[in-house]
């Protein structure tokens, strides 16, 4: 087998995702792999899922005298603005603008049309454009540019 063709394979292998590649020509054969045959591939890592905030306790006073407990909007998470919620449809990358150097797509106080862009969220390395739900103005902006943004997490408001 020629050599530029091992080379070519080595560069799709890194280039891919794939562990291993084994190619036959004939009677010849090439297989590469990025653990060694036989050998023990290290065990996945997984982060931890992020844990709820843990509600407040009622004081034994309060629950002995059926006191409220407090109510969620006086727990520190703050209340989205009056308007159209547009959330994330999937987990990557948000991102404002096509590119660092090109303006945003939409600004806070912007009038958008439904259908309009309104970001782009990077998924395995696809843009995803995030799309106006509703015609309206931009009442606000609830995620950062090039922060990692979860399924369903509120991006915009559009009032």
């Amino acid at each position: 087998m020629d050599l530029r063709k091992i080379k070519k394979l080595i560069d799709l292998l890194e280039e891919s995702n794939l562990a291993e590649i084994e190619i036959k020509e004939g009677e010849e054969s090439v297989r590469l792999a990025r653990t060694p045959r036989g050998g023990h591939a290290p065990p996945p890592m997984y982060a931890e899922p992020p844990r709820a905030p843990a509600m407040p306790m009622a004081s034994p006073v309060d629950a002995a005298t059926g006191g409220a407990m407090r109510a969620p909007a006086e727990s520190g998470v703050p209340a989205l603005p009056d308007g159209h919620v547009v959330r994330s449809p999937m987990v990557g990358t948000f991102y404002l603008s096509p590119s660092p150097d090109k303006p945003a797509f939409v600004t806070v106080g912007q009038a958008v049309k439904a259908g309009e862009t309104l970001g782009i969220i990077e998924a395995m390395k696809m843009f995803n454009p995030i799309e106006a739900d509703v015609s309206g103005t931009v009442v606000a902006v609830l995620a950062e540019s090039g922060q990692p943004v979860e399924f369903d997490q509120p991006l915009f408001v559009v009032g």
